[in-house]
Order: structure tokens, then C-alpha cells, then sequence
């Protein structure tokens, strides 16, 4: 009897002793300022004070180089899976952060330093409800970009389940119009997306559609009836659509209910080849090396 008590006894000590242990790896002071950090930028990413964002996350990216568990080490620690944890967290919202800011060339950091944690230490985390919608997000910056080569890399590297996500399928499917020509249906799905970080992108791929159909139509019209213009353009009201005149195309006219074209530069003139000379030259040289041979 007193041997178990002894032994109960011996068990509970251990218990305590391994949970202490557990609370100083939760407590660990990095780990710890880390979170506050990021709590803060979190408050103030969400009352949009993009300033404020984007100076805490750059103190929050050297504060992660403390971290040895991260890429490109990839070290066992005793909090390795909490740091990959916060750390993808934070290059996520670092995402986020460039698009809300509009800025492309940050976007394409912070997705860089992200993409690991989605390939490489997948094994070792539970998958991110954000994954899917930012690899869409990427692949709509590269159709944006028209980096269409890099787009179909990317997409060679994703599971076929990964395709089937609404993020994804919807990148793909705008490409493929964009490639086939089939501009309505583009712009048709730039007032439908399936996230809400994808309307700046969806923005500049509609800009980019409307400036291809109207060089189409100052090449085959003169002029056409603002509600035909409207139309062709997708614009939902000739508010919108005289908006969009102003700004991208104050060389056209809007006079008596119609929209008239800036008419194409007539090509220069082609000169006529010289057919005949081209023939005796040729010739000539022809004779000239049957001598030398």
C-alpha cells in the first residue's frame, strides 16, 4: 500500500514537472513578443491603418529570423510547429497587406516567402483554410501581368484537387478566355469573384480587356450609339462609361447620342518591291559562283 502511494506519488511529481516544462516552451520570450507583435498589426490591419501594417510587419519579419525552425532551416525546436504556425500566418496576411495596398512588387515577396509553408512544411502543419484562395490570387497577378508561362507553371505544380477549388478554377477559367479572345466572358467574371482580395486584380484584368475591345472598335467603327458602346465596353450605366472615355480615352467624341471613334492611322504607304532587279541579281550571283566552283 505504501508502495503505491509512493509510486501515485512519483507519477504526479512527474506530471507537474513535465508540465512545467510545456508552459516554459509556451512562454518561450520570442515566441511571445512575436504574438504581441503580430496582434498588434492584426488591430491595426483591420481599422486599415495600412501604415501602421506594414511598419509591424516589417519588425515582425526580423523578429522571425530568431526563428530557427523556419525556412530555410527547417530545425526540429521544441516550438517548431507553433513558429510555422504564426509564421505562415504572418506572410499570409503580409499578402493580403500588398494587395490592399496595391502593391504588386511586395506581393510578389511576401507569396515567395509564403510558398514554402505551403510546400515544404505541409507535412509538418494542418492546412491553411487561405492557401487556396492566395495560390488563386497568384495566378490572377500573372494573368494580370500577362506572364502567361509562369501561370501554367504554377498550375503544373498543384494536386488535382487543388484545381477543383473555386479559387483556382476561376484563375483558370479567365485564362483561357483571355487566350481564346473571349473578352465578354472575362469581363462578365470580374463582377463575380470568389474572394474578396480579388476585385483589385479583377480590376486592372478589366482595364486590360476594355482597353483590347476598344482598339478593336476604333478599328471596325466610326462611331456607335452610346447605348451600343456601353454595351460592347460592359458598363452598367453611360455614367460609368463616360467616366471611362474621360479618363482612358478623351481623343473619342461623344456628340448626338453617339460615340465616335479616334479613326486608326492610315498605314503608310507599301513600296513596291522591286521584283525584277531582286531576279537579276540573284541570277547574277548565281553565274558568278557556278565560275568560281
Amino acid at each position: 500500500m505504501i508502495l503505491v502511494i509512493g509510486f501515485v506519488s512519483v507519477e504526479v511529481v512527474c506530471e507537474k514537472c513535465s508540465a512545467g516544462e510545456e508552459n516554459e516552451q509556451e512562454m518561450d520570450p520570442k515566441l511571445t513578443e512575436v504574438s504581441q507583435f503580430f496582434d498588434q498589426f492584426k488591430a491595426a490591419f483591420l481599422r486599415n491603418d495600412y501604415d501602421s501594417s506594414s511598419n509591424l510587419l516589417s519588425q515582425l519579419k526580423v523578429l522571425l529570423t530568431g526563428f530557427r525552425s523556419l525556412p530555410p532551416l527547417f530545425e526540429d525546436t521544441p516550438n517548431a510547429v507553433q513558429e510555422l504556425t504564426i509564421a505562415r500566418d504572418i506572410y499570409e496576411h503580409a499578402v493580403v497587406l500588398s494587395v490592399k495596398t496595391e502593391d504588386q512588387d511586395d506581393f510578389e515577396r511576401n507569396f515567395f516567402q509564403l510558398k514554402p509553408y505551403y510546400t515544404d512544411a505541409c507535412s509538418r502543419l494542418p492546412p491553411s483554410p487561405q492557401e487556396y484562395p492566395i495560390l488563386g490570387l497568384n495566378l490572377l497577378r500573372l494573368l494580370v501581368q500577362n506572364r502567361i508561362a509562369e501561370f501554367h507553371m504554377e498550375l503544373e505544380l498543384l494536386s488535382s484537387s487543388a484545381l477543383e477549388n473555386p479559387c483556382i478554377k476561376h484563375a483558370v477559367e479567365l485564362e483561357q478566355s483571355f487566350m481564346e479572345g473571349a473578352y465578354n466572358r472575362v469581363l462578365s467574371a470580374c463582377q463575380t469573384v470568389p474572394h474578396e482580395t480579388y476585385v483589385y486584380f479583377m480590376d486592372l484584368l478589366a482595364k486590360t480587356v476594355r482597353h483590347e475591345i476598344a482598339g478593336c472598335s476604333e478599328k471596325e467603327y466610326g462611331s456607335l450609339p452610346i447605348k451600343d458602346a456601353r454595351k460592347t465596353l460592359r458598363f452598367s450605366s453611360d455614367k460609368e462609361l463616360f467616366e471611362y472615355i474621360k479618363e482612358e480615352h478623351p481623343e473619342w467624341e461623344i456628340k448626338n447620342g453617339l460615340v465616335f471613334f479616334q479613326k486608326a492611322k492610315e498605314s503608310a504607304p507599301c513600296k513596291e518591291i522591286p521584283s525584277l532587279q531582286l531576279i537579276n541579281q540573284t541570277l547574277s550571283y548565281a553565274r558568278e559562283l557556278e565560275r568560281i566552283v
